[in-house]
């Protein structure tokens, strides 16, 4: 039996009383993957910011990425 399965088997014999405070820790959980994910986000942008490679904010047109890479434009 999965875990998945097993927590599944739990709840369903939880008493309903119990299942509110269940559900605001899960919504807890969730709520910080989130944020983990936010803070990701902005360590990546901070490494770009801090990145001392002059050419970092060099831009190229897309068509002109698509002929040196020999793409058509579709």
């Amino acid at each position: 039996m999965s875990e998945r399965e097993q927590a599944k088997q739990i709840i369903d014999q939880l008493p309903e009383y119990k299942i509110s405070g269940l559900l605001m820790f899960l919504q807890g959980m969730k709520f910080d993957d989130e944020i983990e994910d936010d803070l990701y986000c902005q360590r990546l942008y901070q490494e770009y910011l801090d990145d001392p490679d002059p050419e970092k904010h060099q831009t190229f047109a897309l068509e002109d990425c698509m002929k040196e890479w020999g793409l058509s434009d579709v």
